[in-house]
């Protein structure tokens, strides 16, 4: 049972989505979200004349596609600490909700779990609402915080969770695949066999995970490289998929390639560093791409035969330097793009398309909710979550 006494969820109006007014909810007004953000320097303004702003627009389509999907998405972004959940409305129009989560990346949805890292915890949210139940406020899932296990700053990426209910997370920092521990800050489950030895060097920026049979099956990293922080200098490419089980590596070549995920008897990955999209052939060991994308791509998630994936801007800085995806751009006349696009696996077409402007300018991760059209979440501080309270029996 969910109780809740002197919680009250206000309706806050950003500065505009694609023409369609909207309230979006949570820890902050959107322009002041933007506001903060700039005046606390975690990111820069530099296109927006006069207040900093957040605006989303969609493809004409988004909103009715989602709701025929029946489910809604969760988006982490680093860059300004943000969970938002996206839906729709009973009225058709979007649904926009954030939290404050502090230095998000990874994210899973597993059930009514949801599954997020922070700066120096990983989170546990379940949804307390009974199923069929929906809010004063019109949600039909309310994510609360029931379990935060401190790892300190690991630089965790990518989650998921195990068939058998463990979860596994990207250890960065460490190089290996981890879990959490009620005694330690981790527990390591496997590194690749080229690195030598346990050490905080960040040697081969592992990043990416995907799941088999409900098993880990395969990882990404941006080089083969056991020296700290090696990886920069082979950016361009030499990115490596590998195979956990036999530790072999499975795809070579690539450019700081990203979420790998097992779909449809598919090894489907981001070739971030080219902005493309495709798959892995373990046969012959290439990658083939179905789509490009006008963004360094991050997250990756499927509604059946379509897959939703995160798109960032490039950052001006070395790490996101001298990749082919500038070039690409500039050769198709394009600008970079924040946000999802929604793409037919069939196909290779770019079918719907979500984008962010203003002072968000890059994603880390994407994850459906299925079953769900209009959720919510508690963030790990505040007023709310001493007034949210859940019980079973």
């Amino acid at each position: 049972m969910l109780y809740r006494f002197g919680a009250g969820l206000g309706p806050m109006l950003a500065r505009g989505v694609g023409g369609m007014a909207f309230e979006p909810q949570g820890d902050l007004h959107l322009n002041e979200l933007a506001k903060s953000i700039v005046k606390n320097g975690t990111a820069e303004n530099k296109e927006t004349k006069g207040d900093p702003i957040f605006i989303v627009n969609t493809s004409r389509g988004f909103t009715t596609w989602l709701k025929q999907q029946n489910a809604s998405l969760a988006v982490t972004t680093y860059q300004v600490g943000k969970l938002f959940l996206f839906g729709v409305q009973p009225d058709g129009k979007l649904w926009v909700f954030n939290r404050n989560i502090g230095r998000c990346l990874g994210l899973v949805v597993n059930g009514n779990e949801l599954w997020v890292t922070g700066d120096t915890q990983i989170f546990n949210f379940v949804d307390a609402m009974e199923k069929g139940q929906k809010s004063t406020e019109g949600h039909d899932a309310l994510f609360v915080p029931q379990v935060g296990y401190f790892t300190g700053d690991l630089d965790a990426h990518d989650l998921a969770v195990g068939g058998d209910g463990t979860l596994v997370f990207v250890n960065t920092l460490f190089n290996c695949l981890a879990t959490v521990s009620s005694s330690y800050s981790f527990k390591p489950l496997w590194k690749p066999s080229f690195i030598s030895r346990m050490a905080a060097e960040d040697r081969c920026h592992l990043n990416g995970l995907a799941l088999r049979d409900g098993r880990p099956a395969f990882v990404t990293a941006v080089a083969m490289s056991d020296t700290f922080d090696g990886w920069r200098d082979q950016r361009p490419n030499g990115g490596i998929v590998i195979d956990v089980d036999s530790g072999k590596i499975v795809c070579s070549g690539l450019s700081m390639p990203h979420s790998p995920r097992w779909h449809r008897d598919r090894l489907w990955i981001h070739n971030s560093g080219t902005g493309e999209f495709g798959w892995v052939d373990l046969n012959t060991n290439t990658f083939n791409p179905i789509c490009f994308c006008p963004g360094y791509l991050r997250g990756l998630s499927f509604i059946g035969n379509f897959a939703v994936m995160g798109m960032s801007k490039p950052r001006d800085n070395k790490t996101f330097s001298g990749l082919a995806l500038d070039q690409l751009l500039g050769d198709r006349n394009m600008e970079p793009r924040c946000g999802l696009y929604v793409v037919d696996l069939d196909s290779g077409d770019i079918v719907h398309s979500l984008t962010i402007e203003g002072v968000v300018t890059e994603l880390y991760d994407v994850a459906v909710i299925a079953g769900k059209i209009q959720p919510a979440a508690l963030g790990p501080a505040g007023p709310e979550i001493r007034r949210t309270i859940s019980f079973g029996g």
